[in-house]
């Protein structure tokens, strides 16, 4: 678990974003239980309804889910679905305007692809 949380957005998103990332790293494993709200409140010394709310959006998005009285866990199928997503912003984040900056300097693809090979050298 991240140790601390910055200003840079919102805490209930950083605590998803923390589930999340532990999930895609592995060290959280489908159907294994996440840190319950008192945990998360208590370790960051935040608000309980501020960790609720960055749970709740884990629990929207199929996440984790809800086990009454028990506590949350991990879905099953999270971690696939976590790496498609993550998967897809890459792509539209970096080789989508890698691939357009390329062809405006003049690089095919190919080019493209033995420069990073030439960078796998290094």
């Amino acid at each position: 678990m991240k140790t601390t949380l910055d200003e840079s957005q919102p805490i209930f998103q950083q605590i998803a974003q923390m589930i999340m990332d532990e999930i895609v790293e592995g060290q959280l494993k489908e159907e294994e239980q996440v840190p319950s709200e008192n945990e998360l409140s208590r370790f960051y010394n935040i608000n309980r309804a501020t960790v609720r709310k960055g749970l709740q959006d884990l629990l929207d998005n199929g996440i984790i889910y809800k086990q009454r009285g028990i506590g949350m866990f991990v879905m099953k199928g999270a971690m696939h679905q976590l790496l498609k997503e993550r998967q897809k912003s890459y792509r539209e984040a970096f080789i989508l305007p890698l691939l357009v900056e390329a062809k405006r300097i003049g690089l095919s693809k190919q080019d493209v692809i033995l420069l990073i090979q030439e960078e796998e050298k290094v």
